[in-house]
């Protein structure tokens, strides 16, 4: 097996390719290591002394490292890690994932708008570095988006929102006034 790596954006965050499917179509995003007991891959990465985030998109791993740690010490027992898990045939997720998007019951027709252009133009680039980012509610003129994996906590993120979403929605839909990211 022959995993491949990428440098994100984020320079706390690396995207592990091993050429198979990961996750499918959905993501998961493991914070910390109590949160990650659906997954035999994830709890076996946060085995791994220094990774703090775990990130699961359809065909890549993006793992995030504590600030005080180097990737040149860490990332072999990484790479150890993906290699087991894929070698052992246990399954990525032992339940399923729910809908990427924060349930907002109703949704009218901005809301439907704005998660199909998430969707279709904004995902799909930023699952290229490593992360996603989905929709969590949208109120007085402001969208409210939650960033995962590479783009939660990247030192770009701001300009992110702003310069590419934020002026990409405004284009399509004139009620948004603002997009702001939530934790």
């Amino acid at each position: 097996m022959f995993i491949q790596t990428e440098q994100t954006p984020n320079p706390s965050t690396l995207k592990f390719l091993p050429g198979r499917e990961v996750t499918g179509r959905s993501v998961v995003d493991f914070t910390d290591p109590a949160n990650a007991g659906r997954s035999p891959l994830a709890k076996r990465l946060f085995e791994v002394d220094g990774v703090t985030g775990v990130f699961l998109g359809s065909d890549f791993i993006s793992v995030s490292k504590a600030g005080d740690r180097e990737w040149f010490a860490i990332k072999p027992s990484i790479l150890g890690a993906i290699m087991e898990h894929f070698n052992s045939g246990q399954p990525v997720l032992t339940e399923a994932v729910a809908d990427d998007h924060d349930d907002t019951g109703d949704d009218g027709e901005i809301v439907k708008q704005i998660k199909e252009l998430l969707d279709t133009r904004v995902r799909p680039a930023v699952a290229q570095d490593g992360g996603d980012i989905t929709f969590h509610g949208f109120e007085s003129g402001i969208v409210y988006l939650h960033m995962k994996g590479a783009c939660s906590g990247c030192p770009s993120s701001t300009a992110t929102l702003r310069a590419g979403i934020e002026n990409m929605l405004r284009y399509y839909i004139p009620e948004i006034v603002e997009v702001r990211a939530v934790r």
